[in-house]
């Protein structure tokens, strides 16, 4: 397969090929027709001042100069003077003479042909000058094709050359990336077509480097969440081991796998993505799935109908998380959980009086494994987040030292619909 070098070596080699033969071309056609019509002009001139002539009976003042020669013939085409017999004209091309002098082209000569009162007047030149000019012509524009190709073909390698190692060198630069090495591609190119490609490469190294540190800061906190209760976990059973009938180590054993079955539950849905495909859609009353979570948690409820379109249990999830955390945060009897209609949307507000989250956490809260001050998994806000997402909502927080405010507004369903 040919190199990019190679192949536009080969594009402009054809271009200044065509380029030599047109102007090749053109050249010749020009000269020719140029120094055609200037005989024409010529021969009609000297035609008519020769039929003016004879018209005022001066045809003896006429003689053949430059190249030019007289004829006459009598009406009917029989030659009466004939300077250059070679030259002689059929009769039956005779019969296009005129008043007006019309030029004809033979073979080896032209002719210009004009009625008089004497007879038929045509005036002859001979056509090898023209074919020695064009011969000549000929002659030097191979000598210059035979010098310009040549020349124009280095020149359009050192320019497919030049034009192609910035290129060649980003193309060896990429081959030696690989996913241990995702650093940028280092390039000097215009904001061209090829430098806009670079440096969409560039993006999605960037894109794979950052995918690939998230990746590793993911499995370094799925690691370090499961260590916790696993030890915990191996601690309890131990002291059962010893004593069977330790039923504060049982409980705490089941309390400590629940945990650990939840975090890997959340963990698979947030990796497989299912928070935003599996949704088994439905006509929801969001107040109605707010006072449910509220009883679960045991929180005061203030929940007006609002119906939208989305999975009761995705919505019920969502519900479950937030009023966790606020719960970790202030208790039962610090949580309220509103819910009313606002214009076009349904909003959801899940408030608490605990500390607040501090401010440095705010802007990345709903990452993964974003933890405040009243623990958890870190996971819980993530996939509230997703799942107001996947419904074409938006979650938003509000905080300070006494009221921290979570806000999830929704599309409410259309009456029509």
């Amino acid at each position: 397969m040919l190199s990019f070098r190679a192949r536009l070596f080969l594009a402009f080699a054809l271009l200044w090929l065509l380029f030599l033969g047109g102007a090749w071309y053109l050249a010749g056609r020009s000269v020719d027709q140029a120094l055609k019509r200037r005989l024409e002009a010529t021969l009609a001139q000297d035609a008519l001042r020769a039929a003016e002539a004879y018209r005022k009976g001066q045809a003896g003042a006429l003689l053949t100069t430059g190249g030019v020669y007289l004829h006459l013939y009598a009406q009917d085409g029989t030659p009466l003077a004939l300077t250059r017999p070679d030259h002689r004209l059929p009769p039956e091309r005779l019969r296009r003479a005129g008043p007006t002098p019309e030029v004809l082209w033979e073979e080896g000569f032209a002719a210009a042909l004009v009625a008089t009162p004497l007879g038929l007047l045509v005036l002859t030149a001979e056509t090898s000058p023209i074919e020695a000019a064009l011969e000549a012509l000929r002659e030097a524009l191979l000598r210059a094709f035979l010098l310009l190709f040549p020349l124009g073909l280095a020149l359009v390698y050192l320019t497919a050359r030049l034009a192609a190692r910035p290129l060649e060198a980003v193309a060896r630069e990429i081959t030696r990336r690989s996913p241990d090495r995702l650093d940028p591609v280092p390039h000097r190119l215009p904001k061209d077509e090829f430098g806009r490609m670079v440096e969409a490469v560039n993006a999605l190294l960037q894109a794979l480097k950052e995918a690939k540190e998230r990746e590793r800061a993911f499995l370094a906190e799925a690691s370090h969440e499961l260590r916790t209760p696993l030890t915990v976990l191996l601690g309890h059973l131990d002291r059962l081991g010893r004593n069977p009938m330790d039923l504060e180590a049982l409980r705490t054993a089941r309390a400590t796998a629940e945990r650990m079955r939840r975090l890997v539950e959340d963990l698979l849905a947030l990796a497989r993505g299912e928070v935003e495909r599996n949704l088994n859609l439905h006509i929801v009353d969001l107040g109605e799935v707010a006072r449910e979570a509220a009883l679960e948690y045991g929180v005061a409820a203030e929940a007006e109908s609002a119906e939208v379109l989305g999975d009761p249990d995705r919505l019920l999830q969502l519900l479950r998380n937030l009023v966790a955390n606020a719960v970790r945060a202030a208790g039962k009897e610090g949580v309220r959980v509103r819910v009313r209609r606002e214009a076009n949307h349904a909003l959801l507000e899940v408030e608490d009086s605990g500390p607040g989250i501090p401010e440095d956490l705010l802007p990345r809260l709903f990452q993964r494994f974003a933890r405040g001050p009243g623990g958890g998994t870190g996971l819980g806000l993530a996939i509230a987040h997703a799942i107001a997402k996947a419904h074409g909502g938006e979650i938003a927080v509000e905080s300070r030292p006494g009221r921290t405010v979570f806000r999830v507004r929704l599309p409410l369903l259309e009456e029509e619909a």
